[in-house]
């Protein structure tokens, strides 16, 4: 997929104030921690995740949304009459039904004649929708497109927590127990968005050039989430190790593809924003696709993943700290449970 006339109008995020160490959810698995020895510390150790952060109970997924899409209207100046499409990318929903996107698309005030809907695909949702936003806009069927996430991760952590304390199972059935609900624990919740426009000819603003999809659905099995029927919340089991090692291995495959779709050399990468999951997942990342770790700008040890709105919110901290700068090109290497890589190439 190539695009020559998308702009990236604005990139936003809004995070949540409070705050939650990876010390403090051990501490309430400390029965769990006792029957298999093991020592609080092993969540930070594994993930490199220091804290995360959670929305104030009872926050919908919209709010969230709709905040992030306030502020890169905001920051974009694009009047909300010019948006014709507005797509909702968390895997977090305010219900089954309506759309999620139909709530933040009142609360934002946008045109009725706007095209308004949800896609969820676990973490690539937002970068779905800036892909099927660019296409439209490439296409001239509409001016400006909207997409936003808003992520609440508190659900499910607080629910496996109480999985694993309610767990009966003998010490070695608890110990696969804790390893399957690992990265659940790694979650936290934020928002973003992402605002894309119709470049001008010879206009010299931020412009999404293109992108290469990738799946490897052989994997759908080593990372799944659903609601359990006994449980109060979500639940998801996770092989960390195994999701790692294909990830990687799609990753590989897919970057090879968008350097050639985008004809850049992997000197030529300046920036690189990767979907936040954690310490082992960044190295191992940067080591198969052979790129310097100082090309990125990692959130994870604050924020944690935070599901689909954890590389745009990546990108927009890298832009407001000024480590993106003009002219350089900018990869976003998005990889999603299923499995799924999506890779986009931008120049700023």
């Amino acid at each position: 997929m190539r695009f020559q006339h998308v702009r990236i109008a604005a990139v936003a995020h809004a995070l949540p104030e409070e705050r939650v160490s990876s010390e403090a959810l051990e501490e309430r698995l400390a029965p769990v921690y006792e029957r298999l020895r093991l020592r609080v510390g092993r969540l930070e150790l594994m993930s490199g995740i220091r804290e995360r952060r959670f929305w104030p109970r009872g926050t919908r997924p919209s709010a969230a949304a709709a905040r992030a899409g306030a502020l890169a209207l905001e920051r974009g100046g694009v009047a909300r009459e010019r948006v014709g499409c507005l797509i909702h990318g968390a895997v977090s929903r305010d219900f089954l039904e309506p759309s999620t996107a139909s709530v933040v698309h009142a609360a934002l005030g946008l045109p009725a004649e706007c095209l308004v809907f949800d896609l969820s695909n676990a973490c690539l949702g937002v970068l779905d929708g800036m892909v099927l936003v660019a296409g439209s806009i490439e296409r001239g069927e509409i001016e400006a497109g909207l997409v936003v996430s808003g992520e609440d991760g508190r659900p499910l952590v607080e629910e496996t927590i109480a999985a694993l304390l309610a767990s009966t199972s003998d010490e070695r059935t608890l110990r696969a127990e804790l390893k399957q609900a690992f990265a659940s624990l790694t979650i936290g919740s934020g928002a973003c968005a992402v605002l894309l426009a119709r470049a001008r000819d010879g206009e010299r603003v931020p412009r999404l050039l293109g992108a290469t999809a990738r799946a490897a659905t052989q994997h759908v099995e080593l990372c799944q989430g659903d609601r359990d029927v006994a449980a109060a919340g979500p639940l998801m089991s996770t092989d960390s190790e195994a999701l790692l090692q294909a990830g990687v291995e799609l990753a590989q495959r897919t970057f090879a593809e968008v350097l050639s779709e985008l004809a850049w050399s992997r000197a030529e990468v300046d920036r690189v924003v990767t979907h936040q999951v954690g310490t082992a997942h960044r190295r191992e990342l940067f080591r198969r696709l052979e790129l310097d770790p100082a090309r990125d700008h990692p959130t994870f040890e604050l924020l944690g993943n935070s599901g689909s709105a954890a590389l745009p919110t990546a990108l927009s901290l890298a832009l407001e700290a000024g480590f993106i700068r003009p002219g350089e090109r900018v990869a976003m290497l998005g990889i999603g449970s299923g499995l799924h890589c999506l890779m986009l190439g931008a120049r700023w």
